[in-house]
């Protein structure tokens, strides 16, 4: 009785979830981020990639801007099938114009039309009074009625108008045709509980509220993106205005994973739901970042490199212990790699011995001392020690080699009327050296070249990044490379002064891992069944 009891509540919870849709904005708000375009012809691979990930509304561009955009926009619309493509316009009859010759292929649009409410904007950009304003909307609201069933309607800088204002703005809107209503925090000015406020009151006093939908469209400059979206739903939002990354004009726009994931883990607080294919968001916002050549903070949350990573020896043994201890997150869920310990100085005995059986490499307690000091030694000078260092300190301890490959040694020659040349040194498990050669277009591709005729190991290079850890001549670089192999990513990383030298040694380091993950792959599955097991 008890149990029938518990599923019925259960239901009834999940019932009464609020669906939020999700409207994004990354190829349109986000692109007008400095220094972060994409070409036409990049469009359209991501907009396949949002239409995996389960958005629910894309606004591929400004139609209106280029005939690149507008081209664009016509490709994805034809295309992208299965979901609602957003042509973006100013109450501007040409704007309007071009918007739908672009979106009248897709199989569902919307236009999405905006104009200021704001009195600094009214005084000082667009000079118009607030009778010329609901004017201008109502006109351009009907006239793109002819075209388009759905409309959505923005009153830009919502959030710095007169409430009085924004409510009779809103009241034309919904009269002339307008189905979405949609409040923006234009320059991210809005406290939370503003903006939650103000939604409540729209929503309550102007008439026809309750025949139109309502959606946030907020900006970063405080802070606040993310933390002024749930206070919009929790004032009655159904749609939220989100970008890949958070990407977007000055701090950038509210970020559509951290909104994803934050309505996902607090889920029965906020009592609402997305439909957004989890598993595809690592993979999304990598894509976008590639694409739009704009990178990622470290500490960016949820995709940022050290989102899900640990130095700290007590967060780590928590961490070994129960992943719960110390994640209020699964990152393998979101189609993150599992690379949660980072073994920095902070880093204890136990998560060293770990990672090195992860690599199928067992060293005793005397030998442990020995890799141990050896480790807190680099790690004082470096700050982090990688997986390929370690292995090289535990092969020292147990003298072996337990590398498959190691980079013995490596020139490079370039020049400005040349290709370039390199020559590497590789030395396999059996000790035996052998020299390769190969030209490339730059000296890494010659390096990487050469590498890959020593590892028969058939797997693609993916991803190389490229980070300074510290200033002047003697500043050492970071390369963390990242290959596919068998279906499995593996990341290489390494530090050194010379950034060549960085790269191709993390580039063997990824090989390295590819090969010996494989190897100890079953032994660490049946060690992390074995811990579940025991803590069940």
């Amino acid at each position: 009785m008890n149990t029938n009891v518990n599923i019925n509540s259960e239901a009834n919870t999940n019932a009464n979830k609020q669906r939020i849709q999700i409207f994004d904005t990354t190829m349109r708000d986000g692109e007008q981020s400095p220094g972060a375009s994409i070409d036409s012809g990049r469009k359209i691979v991501i907009a396949r990639q949002l239409a995996k990930l389960g958005v629910d509304v894309i606004e591929p561009g400004f139609a209106i801007s280029s005939p690149g955009d507008f081209a664009a926009i016509q490709h994805i619309s034809r295309e992208i099938q299965t979901v609602e493509i957003a042509g973006f316009a100013r109450c501007v009859k040409a704007d309007i114009d071009a918007a739908v010759r672009a979106t009248v292929d897709a199989a569902r649009r919307r236009l999405h039309l905006f104009i200021s409410s704001s009195d600094i904007h009214l005084n000082f950009q667009i000079r118009k009074s607030r009778e010329q304003v609901i004017q201008i909307a109502r006109d351009m609201i009907s006239y793109g009625k002819q075209f388009v069933d759905e409309i959505e309607f923005s009153a830009m800088d919502s959030t710095r108008s007169g409430r009085d204002f924004v409510i009779e703005l809103v009241e034309a809107a919904i009269d002339s045709g307008a189905t979405v209503i949609n409040l923006p925090d234009t320059l991210g000015y809005a406290m939370p509980h503003e903006v939650e406020d103000l939604f409540r009151t729209v929503r309550r006093q102007a008439r026809g509220a309750d025949r139109v939908r309502f959606s946030a469209h907020c900006h970063n400059d405080l802070g606040m993106a993310v933390a002024n979206s749930i206070a919009a739903i929790r004032g009655g939002a159904t749609q939220i205005e989100v970008t890949v990354n958070g990407i977007g004009e000055r701090a950038g726009n509210c970020s559509l994973e951290e909104l994803v994931m934050a309505i996902e883990t607090r889920q029965e607080a906020l009592q609402a739901e997305t439909d957004i294919v989890q598993s595809e968001i690592f993979e999304t916002s990598r894509l976008v970042s590639r694409t739009m050549r704009f990178p990622i903070a470290f500490n960016k949350p949820i995709v940022g490199r050290n989102a899900f990573q640990h130095e700290s020896g007590i967060h780590q043994d928590g961490l070994l212990k129960n992943r719960n201890t110390y994640e209020i997150m699964d990152p393998e869920a979101m189609g993150i790699p599992r690379s949660m310990i980072i073994l920095g100085k902070s880093s204890g005995r136990h998560a060293i011995k770990h990672r090195l059986s992860e690599f199928g490499i067992i060293v005793s307690d005397e030998q442990m001392q020995g890799v141990y000091e050896k480790f807190i030694a680099a790690a004082d000078e470096k700050k982090i020690v990688t997986d390929s260092e370690l292995i090289r300190m535990a092969g020292e301890a147990t003298e072996t080699q337990p590398d498959p490959f190691v980079l013995v040694d490596l020139q490079v020659i370039s020049g400005t009327q040349r290709g370039r040349v390199a020559s590497v040194t590789i030395r396999d498990d059996s000790g035996q050296e052998r020299s390769y050669s190969a030209v490339g277009e730059g000296p890494l591709e010659a390096v990487i070249r050469c590498i890959q005729q020593a590892i028969p190991a058939e797997a693609e290079f993916e991803d190389l990044e490229l980070h300074s850890l510290s200033t002047g001549e003697d500043a050492y670089g970071e390369a963390v490379v990242t290959i596919v192999y068998d279906g499995q990513r593996c990341r290489g990383t390494s530090i050194h002064r010379d950034i060549v030298l960085a790269a191709a040694q993390a580039y063997v380091a990824a090989c390295n891992q590819a090969i010996m993950g494989g190897a100890a792959r079953p032994a660490a599955d049946q060690q992390a069944a074995a811990s579940e097991q025991s803590a069940v």
